[in-house]
């Protein structure tokens, strides 16, 4: 609901002001609010699953009242953030959820899934929202341009993951293993790049151009990528299951 009235929204700023800035930014927030809720339950399921059976020892912290207080606070500072992007207190409010999101990914014990890119890309994409956190709070202090946020929250934590997801789920809904080949990590390895390429892009002006263009072509490889590898799998019938 709230997207659906952040796109009619979008329509009547772009028509009666020629700009769509509020609009924009109920959008983002909406859907990193998902990504908060949804990537904080799936990512450390899957990753104390896989942790239980190919890697035993510390596992995921479950869901409890940090994660619920780190969402709380970080969806109060979005909602700061929309009414009015610039300021000291939006910015304190931006900085202080990064570094509750910071904290929050540590709990998942991340670094103890390089052995699976499945699941390090998991980590790896919410990294970014944390990140989009500190650069938006920068951008409120007037430090950097506003895109940089943008681009970490847009391109980085909802591209990512959403490419993470849809291989996974592609994947286990084939009857497939769960392990991510050489190809899936290539798509993995670009639209991370598209991700940084494009963040760096608004911080340095000099390289700007080059920068978008291979954030471009590395997010058409991403996703040109998923589109070549996935396509025969999801057309043909469902194996019988293997590894869950």
């Amino acid at each position: 609901m709230v997207l659906a009235a952040a796109n009619v929204d979008f329509h009547f700023e772009a028509h009666a002001f020629g700009a769509a800035e509020f609009a924009i930014r109920v959008g983002v927030a909406a859907t990193l609010i998902l990504l908060m809720l949804i990537g904080g339950r799936i990512i450390p399921s899957f990753t104390r699953n896989w942790l239980a059976r190919e890697n035993p020892g510390r596992l995921p912290l479950p869901f409890g009242k940090f994660d619920a207080a780190a969402i709380a606070i970080s969806t109060a500072a979005l909602c700061m953030w929309v009414i009015a992007p610039d300021g000291i207190v939006p910015g304190t409010g931006l900085l202080l959820a990064a570094i509750l999101q910071v904290f929050r990914l540590a709990r998942w014990a991340g670094e103890r899934t390089a052995r699976e890119p499945l699941i390090l890309i998991l980590h790896v994409a919410y990294a970014f929202v944390p990140l989009g956190f500190l650069l938006t709070s920068m951008a409120a202090f007037g430090m950097v341009p506003p895109s940089s946020g943008l681009h970490a929250w847009m391109t980085g934590a909802v591209g990512t993951m959403t490419l993470a997801v849809m291989t996974r789920a592609s994947l286990g809904h084939t009857g497939h293993q769960l392990v991510a080949g050489a190809g899936t990590q290539a798509i993995y390895a670009a639209v991370v790049l598209a991700a940084l390429s494009r963040v760096v892009a608004g911080l340095f002006a000099g390289a700007t151009i080059l920068l978008i263009h291979i954030a471009a072509f590395a997010w058409i490889a991403a996703f040109g990528g998923f589109a070549v590898l996935y396509g025969p799998v999801l057309f043909r019938p469902r194996r019988e299951a293997t590894t869950m």
